[in-house]
């Protein structure tokens, strides 16, 4: 089995995926329902707006359904992508600064990019802290994606991934539930694969995101900084996605 010298790491990153997940729907169902839209509109606009015809659509579509998102926002992102409505919006991933040595790669869905860096912006500002530019912080941090599911079935899935020239970044098995991370790019292609090989699969976890290289810890004052301003960028309409650095309690 596949580690990279990081054995359990994926679980915890898988945890805390579900976590994180879990707390945001509970909180903001409105705003998963608007992001979902987004980006079943962008994906289908990249390639074909249908289902069947489109793998990427396909699979985020049937996250959609897994999180409960009702089906007529799926099915009017759908129409919007095939000519019916005039959104056009487009991901930009902004880089940040926060107190002590944390930092924040916020993912946006946006129509409206004045906006969008305004707003992010006034919050970094708000907590007298700064934006970084293009690179100053991603490069601490993978591009991944990340899932996780039950089966018993680990040597075929991996062995599978390597005949295909994917080499995850991390692959666990404990207790039957596996866990890989493959560079984004591979995403698509592993979840086929243990596809083909389990039909009936159900990912547990199914994320794909920006993920800290190596975590810091925060104490005091610099702790309440960072869950405010994190809270501030987490408000924003735009904002899909927060991923920092920060070692928190339940991480």
């Amino acid at each position: 089995i596949i580690n990279n010298g990081k054995r359990g790491v994926i679980m915890g990153r898988a945890y805390a995926v579900r976590e994180a997940r879990i707390k945001k729907t509970g909180a903001a169902r409105g705003k998963i329902y608007s992001t979902y839209a987004k980006e079943i509109y962008l994906v289908a606009k990249r390639g074909v707006p249908e289902i069947e015809a489109n793998s990427a659509l396909k699979h985020l579509v049937e996250k959609a359904k897994k999180e409960q998102v009702p089906a007529d926002i799926i099915n009017r992102a759908l129409e919007k992508a095939k000519g019916a409505g005039k959104d056009e919006y487009e991901e930009i991933i902004y880089e940040g600064f926060g107190p002590g040595a944390s930092t924040f790669m916020i993912k946006t869905l946006t129509d409206n990019v004045n906006r969008t860096v305004g707003e992010v912006r006034a919050a970094f500002n708000k907590m007298k802290k700064s934006l970084g530019v293009n690179n100053s912080v991603s490069y601490n941090y993978d591009n991944l994606t990340i899932v996780s599911f039950k089966s018993s079935k680990e040597e075929e899935v991996l062995m599978a991934l390597l005949d295909a020239g994917i080499e995850p970044v991390e692959f666990e098995c404990e207790d039957d539930m596996i866990s890989i991370s493959v560079q984004y790019k591979d995403g698509l292609k592993m979840k086929e694969i243990v596809e083909s090989i389990i039909p009936d699969v159900t990912f547990d976890v199914d994320e794909t995101g920006w993920y800290a290289k190596d975590l810091v810890t925060l104490e005091g004052e610099d702790l309440e900084t960072f869950n405010k301003l994190y809270n501030l960028l987490d408000e924003i309409e735009d904002v899909t996605d927060v991923y920092h650095n920060v070692k928190l309690e339940d991480n």
